[in-house]
């Protein structure tokens, strides 16, 4: 029985169909990148306005990313960044939330 052969990906890092996908991969790391700020500054409870607001758009970029997404690699990396932006939304939210000690 022929079985078909994957193309060598193994130099590709966010493409494995071999086709360009510029809008995705920015998606991606604006996700990854959101997702780590929020993750790193909701350990700190005086920095939750940073926190709560960049959990909030790293949710909301990696949630469009995840409708455009074209490859797997592309899906897992906006799922990381996804759990990352919704751990330090929830965090920062606990700690003060998006408007906390600015309105009053």
């Amino acid at each position: 029985m022929a079985q078909a052969l994957r193309p060598n990906t193994a130099g590709s890092l966010f493409a494995t169909d071999g086709k360009p996908h510029p809008l995705q991969d920015r998606l991606l790391a604006v996700t990854l990148v959101l997702g780590v700020t929020a993750f790193v500054t909701a350990m700190f409870h005086s920095l939750h306005l940073l926190s709560s607001w960049t959990g909030l758009v790293g949710i909301l970029t990696g949630a469009y990313g995840q409708f455009v997404s074209e490859t797997t690699r592309q899906r897992f990396g906006l799922i990381l960044g996804l759990g990352a932006s919704a751990v330090g939304f929830f965090l920062g939210m606990a700690h003060g939330g998006l408007f906390g000690g600015l309105i009053g």
